[in-house]
C-alpha cells in the first residue's frame, strides 16, 4: 500500500470505512470549505468544483507533507435534479420520497494530490430503486442515520434492500471510487 500515511480531508464515515476496508493507513481531518458558494445546477460540475475546492483548502490548511485525498458526492435524479445532504427531517423525507421507485445516479469526484502527483476523477454509479415501504422509511427517518448523507440515503444501509439494478462501483456510490484511486496510492 502507500508508503506514507494518507490524509483523508473529509469528515465522511463512509469514505473512512472504505479506506479501512482496503487497508489504507490514514488520518482524517477536513479543511474548512463552504459548498454553499457553488452556483451550478449541473451535478458533474458541482462535484468537480467541490472536490477541487476542498483540495485547494486542504493544501492551504495541511500542506503536502502527506498525500491528500478529497472527495465530494451528489445524487442526480433522472430529471437532472441534484439531491444534497438534507438539513431537516422534513427535507430528508421529501428527498427520500423522490428517490423511492426511481432511477438516479450517484456522482463522486475525487482529487488525490502529493508533492509530485495529481489525480482528479469523476465517476458515476446508476441505481434503480423499488418503492420504499412507508413504515420502513419512517423508521429510517426516526433513526437519524440519514443525517450527513448525500440524498439522506446510504446504498450500503437503508437503500440496499430496495436496489433493483445497479451499474457501476459501489465504492463510487459510497463517496470514494477506490478502484480508481488505489493504483495511485500504491505507487
Amino acid at each position: 500500500m502507500a508508503t506514507k500515511t494518507l490524509h483523508l480531508a473529509s469528515n465522511s464515515t463512509s469514505r473512512a470505512g472504505l479506506l479501512r476496508q482496503f487497508g489504507v493507513s490514514f488520518v482524517q481531518e477536513a479543511p474548512v470549505y463552504d459548498e454553499e458558494q457553488i452556483r451550478t445546477d449541473d451535478a458533474k460540475a458541482f462535484v468537480t468544483i467541490a472536490s477541487q475546492g476542498k483540495m485547494e483548502s486542504a493544501v492551504r490548511a495541511f500542506g503536502l507533507s502527506r498525500p491528500l485525498l478529497c472527495a465530494d458526492s451528489v445524487i442526480a435524479l433522472a430529471d437532472g435534479k441534484i439531491l444534497r445532504k438534507p438539513k431537516t427531517l422534513a427535507e430528508a423525507r421529501a428527498i427520500l420520497q423522490m428517490q423511492s421507485g426511481s432511477r438516479l445516479s450517484i456522482l463522486s469526484a475525487l482529487v488525490y494530490q502529493t508533492s509530485h502527483r495529481y489525480l482528479s476523477n469523476l465517476s458515476a454509479t446508476h441505481y434503480h430503486f423499488a418503492p420504499f415501504e412507508e413504515a420502513d422509511l419512517e423508521a429510517y427517518l426516526e433513526s437519524g442515520l440519514w443525517e450527513g448523507k448525500v440524498g439522506g440515503c446510504m446504498v450500503e444501509g437503508f437503500c440496499k434492500r430496495y436496489i433493483r439494478s445497479v451499474e457501476g462501483y459501489e465504492s463510487t456510490a459510497m463517496g470514494l471510487q477506490m478502484e480508481v484511486v488505489l493504483p495511485w496510492l500504491e505507487r
